[in-house]
Order: structure tokens, then C-alpha cells, then sequence
């Protein structure tokens, strides 16, 4: 259990932590789950940081961290949904894409075939982090009642419901899209991944 693994499993632990005190509906618990995202988040840059500097990979790593992170981004899409901000389909579908691809991609690590990451995946993943990265900051300002009293109008178009369900929605859309893509374009290695005579 070298030190990104104990990273890892910190993320993993800090993910209830964060969903509870998100859904209390308590302003200041609020504001403390918002700080464990954020170290949860920082722990995935660190772990991976150190890995790769000082060689600690081991295949419980390789397998986990990837899991860890749909895990903890999962929890807070999700969380959203328990409180009416995002549309569970919009949710699950997202859900289910990052899960069945992940878990493709750690077989793939442990058959030693390598898959093809596209562009769109990586556009896919930005456009998801800072979608969710929007929704906890204005969230988590919106508990501050002088915040909101002085901006009312700010925060009524941030949090405007029209404004977020389209956004998602593209988001969404955008994000079956590169599945599907993805399984396209590595298609032929997906074929060997389960070819039992490799």
C-alpha cells in the first residue's frame, strides 16, 4: 500500500463523506462538503503525480484510481439529482458511459492492450469537469444569504433551471456521443480484449 494507493483509498472514503454533508441541507455542512471535493480532487492529481515521478505503480493502483475517480465524480452527479438541479436520465447516462469505459480500460491494463484514448474523450472529460466544478461553486455560494441577497440576479441566472438542463443535456448528448465513438474506434481491440485465445 504505497502512498498513491493510501490516496486512492482516501478519495474513495472522502466520497460518502462528501455526499452526506451535500445533502444535509445544512448551509454550513454545505461548505465543508465542497472542501472535501476539492481535497478528494486534489488527492487524484497528487497520487498520479507521485506515481509517475517516483515509479509506484502496482496493479491494484491501475485498476483502483481510475474507479475512484468515476466514483467520487459519480457521487456528485448524483447528488445534484437528490436536490432537483440535473435530470437523473442525463445523470445515468453519463454514469453508465464513464463505468463501462473505465472498467474496459483497466481489462485492457490488466490484458496488456492498449487502447486508443481520442480527443473527444478528453474534450469529453473537460467539459464534464467543469460543468460539475460550475454547479458545486455556485451551489455552495448560493448558501451565503448576503452573497445572494446582493446578487439575486447573478445567481438567478446561474442557477437558472432552463440554463443547466440545456447545458447538461448537451454535455450528455456529447458524452454518449464519444462512447459510442470510443467503442468504434477500438473496436477491433475490444474484439481481441475478449478473444480468449489471446
Amino acid at each position: 500500500m504505497v502512498l498513491p494507493n493510501q490516496l486512492t483509498t482516501l478519495r474513495i472514503l472522502l466520497t460518502p463523506v462528501f455526499l452526506y454533508l451535500f445533502l444535509t441541507g445544512d448551509p454550513v455542512l454545505i461548505r465543508i462538503s465542497f472542501v472535501v471535493f476539492i481535497i478528494a480532487a486534489i488527492t487524484d492529481w497528487y497520487d498520479g503525480w507521485l506515481a509517475r515521478k517516483f515509479n509506484y505503480i502496482t496493479n491494484w493502483g491501475k485498476f483502483m484510481d481510475p474507479l475512484a475517480d468515476k466514483i467520487l465524480t459519480s457521487a456528485a452527479f448524483f447528488g445534484f439529482v437528490f436536490i432537483d438541479i440535473l435530470a437523473l436520465w442525463m445523470v445515468i447516462v453519463i454514469v453508465a458511459r464513464d463505468l463501462i469505459v473505465t472498467l474496459l480500460r483497466i481489462y485492457a491494463d490488466y490484458r496488456r492492450i492498449k487502447f486508443t484514448t481520442t480527443r473527444l474523450a478528453k474534450i469529453k472529460t473537460f467539459s464534464q469537469m467543469i460543468f460539475l466544478y460550475y454547479l458545486l461553486l455556485v451551489y455552495t455560494f448560493s448558501t451565503f444569504p448576503e452573497l445572494v441577497s446582493d446578487y439575486h440576479s447573478l445567481f438567478s441566472f446561474l442557477l437558472d433551471s432552463s440554463l443547466i438542463y440545456w447545458t447538461m443535456f448537451v454535455i450528455t448528448i456529447f458524452t454518449a456521443y464519444s462512447g459510442l465513438n470510443y467503442l468504434f474506434i477500438n473496436s477491433k481491440l475490444i474484439r481481441k480484449l475478449f478473444n480468449s485465445e489471446t
